[in-house]
């Protein structure tokens, strides 16, 4: 863990970076503005220190990427090595997700990641994959905008299955165990620090894709959905 002091120095230099924005920033309908190109925009809630947004770009030069934390010191670091690694298609915005809607506008946002979040074991609202965080990617994404998970965590991959069914979702992809894939797909080898951590530790990584689109479910009963509720099973696809 960083001292004050080191943790103060990187918000400092954060905030010189050219590829750094923060709650200060009017960013709300001018990404394609501030990218200098009309490409398709994708981001990454909770990005920590940006290794799945570095690794995205880095894949994908014709689509810009926004890492998305309030952790500063985390965000300097992914911003930092994208400057190093010369990449012009990634940036990284420090907010609450939950006041999204105020740093984009409508339909901005094409696809979204999350990537090995915290479960929020004991609330689920709490997690990003609730009926209340989908409700609020959904106001600043296309209308069949993507939504990609990948998590380490049973619960958290669980719920995310609970809500595409309580809100109708078509779940293009549902893997319980994302190295067992042969050929297995670039995009889902990209490692994260704490994948790592878990994949030491023996655990299986999940991956869950589905399209948000519109709810067709009551709202309140999304975020206000107790553990154990039966729902229907999901086919797994490969």
């Amino acid at each position: 863990m960083g001292s004050p002091k080191n943790k103060l120095i990187k918000f400092a230099e954060f905030e010189t970076f050219e590829n750094t924005y923060d709650y200060t920033h009017e960013t709300k309908g001018k990404w394609r503005e501030i990218f200098g190109n009309d490409h398709p925009i994708v981001v990454e809630f909770a990005c920590g220190k940006g290794e799945y947004s570095l690794g995205l770009a880095k894949l994908n030069p014709h689509i810009n990427y926004i890492g998305i934390d309030i952790k500063g010191n985390r965000l300097w670091r992914g911003a930092k090595s994208a400057l190093e690694l010369g990449l012009t298609n990634v940036r990284f915005l420090r907010i609450q997700i939950d006041n999204a809607a105020s740093y984009f506008e409508t339909d901005e946002i094409f696809e979204a990641w999350i990537t090995f979040p915290d479960p929020q074991p004991h609330k689920r609202t709490k997690r990003l994959c609730s009926g209340k965080f989908l409700n609020i990617y959904r106001e600043i994404m296309h209308a069949q905008g993507k939504l990609n998970i990948k998590t380490d965590s049973d619960l958290f991959y669980q719920t995310a299955l609970e809500q595409a069914v309580l809100d109708g979702l078509t779940v293009e992809a549902n893997i319980n165990d994302v190295y067992a894939l042969r050929p297995l797909p670039e995009f889902l080898n990209i490692q994260t620090y704490y994948e790592n951590i878990w994949l030491r530790a023996g655990k299986k990584i999940k991956y869950v894709r589905m399209i948000l689109g519109n709810a067709t479910s009551d709202t309140d009963k999304r975020i206000s959905l107790e553990e154990g509720t039966p729902l229907p099973p999901l086919t797994e696809t490969a």
